[in-house]
């Protein structure tokens, strides 16, 4: 009699044949007999192995004879086939890329990708994205975001991002520029670079806007690529007392290569004469220009001031004081300024370059902005040559406030009584505050009896005036035309980010945007 043994191919069971005495052993290889007491037997039969397995036909067996054997019972265990499973899997997927495709996804980068077996669940991933403000052809842009489960990973990912303070209304801009952020581990992946961002002194309060201005930052590797950039910075001289603020105005510079992007661009700045330790306070006040393409930007645009009568010594003084001429749209406003200032202000092409050289940021003065500014020099009875004399000592001219310029001119020619001549001599006298400058300096002058220049009373620091309110009589040296040509403005933008306006001058310099899209916002 054999029995079968579940779970055990090559299991064996004893038991008693129906007409021996001697136990059978059942099992793949040969069957061993093995005697057994028998009481109605004095003699003990010894155990013999049997050389041959025990064919079924050798044991005789009446319910073998008399009907055939019952099926095998199915175990509880039982599985299907893999065959099976695999056309089960199959028609699952199928149907979920129908689905996919119903609502205009197209699944075909996703063969390979564990997906939902089950339409119901992946339509509860389209709809929380759809509730997110991704769009179908978001999700067509990286499809793979469909193998993120929304509980195991969009929802822990999006709520420390939330507890960070990265804003809710950013969410969907986010995750259009790093969807990948989506399959990151929260503390694997994402804690980590949190923490080396504080560590890069970036305030725990700055974090979110760092995160929200360049989220790819949340796939770098820590020793990878951040580290380096960083290294480099202050290797050519950056405070790193400044780093944080650097990184927190433009995080880009973590995924910057050193040895493809930010040095070249310094060496390149190097060779146009900025010392090194100039371009590292340059990046440390801007440092969005390392963003600028070295090929496609930088280099083309240097060529363009070369082309417009800008002198090659020049260069490093323009870009000192004007970084950003190097990153935008130059040759198109280098031609249309020329234009404007050869048939309205009489200007030659290279007293342009000299324009240029001077106040790089007219470059970024609107057409409208510039005939403004000539027309009210004309108003005040200037002529046009003499305009253009004094748009060329000073073109700083057209950069200042109409109504502040306005107040100096009625003072000019009310309460100092001086002859136009002077003003077309030193047009600088329109950067001066009136209030704080002009005007108390004036007064002084007037008690005391003393006949000078405009520039001799204006074109020095409030340390030296004093010291000249002591002599007996004005030296000839200090009338010199040179320093009547010196205006007193200061060349260097004012950060945009401070705002604070110079005390001493009316004048201050405005983005491009603003240049392109008013007239009179020069504040």
């Amino acid at each position: 009699m054999r029995l079968p043994v579940l779970g055990r191919p090559g299991g064996c069971l004893l038991f008693p044949h129906p007409r021996s005495s001697v136990l059978c052993l059942a099992h793949q290889s040969p069957i061993f007999k093995i005697p057994i007491f028998d009481p109605k037997k004095t003699c003990c039969r010894t155990h013999a192995t049997s050389a041959a397995p025990l064919a079924p036909s050798s044991v005789p067996s009446r319910r073998s004879s008399a009907r055939p054997a019952p099926p095998r019972p199915s175990s509880l265990y039982a599985r299907p086939s893999l065959q099976q499973m695999e056309v089960d899997r199959a028609a699952n997927r199928a149907r979920v890329y129908d689905f996919l495709r119903s609502l205009g996804i197209a699944p075909d980068e996703l063969d390979g990708l564990e997906l939902p077996v089950t339409v119901d669940v992946m339509r509860e991933r389209v709809d929380f994205l759809h509730s997110l403000g991704l769009t179908v052809e978001d999700i067509n842009n990286y499809p793979l975001v469909l193998g993120c489960s929304v509980k195991k990973n969009m929802v822990p990912v999006l709520d420390y991002l939330g507890k960070l303070g990265v804003r809710k209304a950013t969410f969907t801009e986010f995750l259009r520029r790093y969807p990948q952020v989506l399959h990151s581990s929260v503390v694997v992946d994402l804690m980590p670079v949190v923490k080396y961002l504080q560590g890069m002194d970036i305030r725990p309060v700055d974090i979110p806007r760092v995160l929200e201005r360049y989220p790819e930052v949340l796939g770098f590797k820590l020793e990878g690529t951040m580290s380096t950039s960083v290294a480099y910075v202050v290797g050519i001289g950056v405070s790193r007392r400044e780093i944080g603020a650097i990184l927190t105005r433009y995080p880009e510079i973590l995924g910057m290569r050193v040895g493809r992007v930010i040095k070249p661009f310094v060496e390149f700045l190097e060779s146009l004469g900025l010392p090194r330790l100039a371009v590292a306070r340059l990046i440390e006040k801007r440092p969005h220009i390392l963003g600028f393409g070295l090929e496609d930007q930088v280099k083309p645009n240097v060529t363009a001031l070369l082309e417009f009568g800008v002198r090659n010594e020049a260069l490093a003084s323009i870009i000192a004081q004007y970084p950003d001429i190097i990153g935008i749209e130059l040759k198109a406003k280098l031609t249309s300024l020329q234009s404007l200032f050869e048939s309205h202000v009489l200007v030659d092409r290279e007293d342009f370059g000299r324009i240029i050289e001077k106040m790089p940021q007219s470059v970024s003065l609107s057409r409208s902005t510039i005939l403004k500014h000539i027309d009210f020099l004309k108003c005040c009875g200037i002529l046009l040559k003499q305009v253009s004399k004094m748009v060329l000592s000073c073109p700083q001219l057209l950069a200042l406030n109409l109504d502040i310029m306005k107040m100096s001119f009625d003072f000019f020619q009310s309460e100092m009584n001086r002859d136009l001549e002077e003003l077309v001599q030193f047009p600088a006298f329109f950067t001066y505050g009136l209030e704080s400058t002009v005007r108390p300096r004036h007064e002084i002058i007037s008690e005391r009896g003393i006949k000078c220049s405009l520039a001799w009373l204006l074109n020095c620091s409030d340390e030296k005036f004093e010291e000249r309110m002591k002599y007996d009589s004005i030296g000839i040296d200090e009338m010199s035309t040179e320093s009547m040509l010196k205006p007193r403005v200061e060349y260097e933008p004012v950060d945009e980010e401070d705002g604070e306006e110079e005390e001493e001058s009316s004048f201050e310099y405005v983005e491009d945007s603003e240049y392109e899209e008013t007239d009179d916002e020069y504040l």
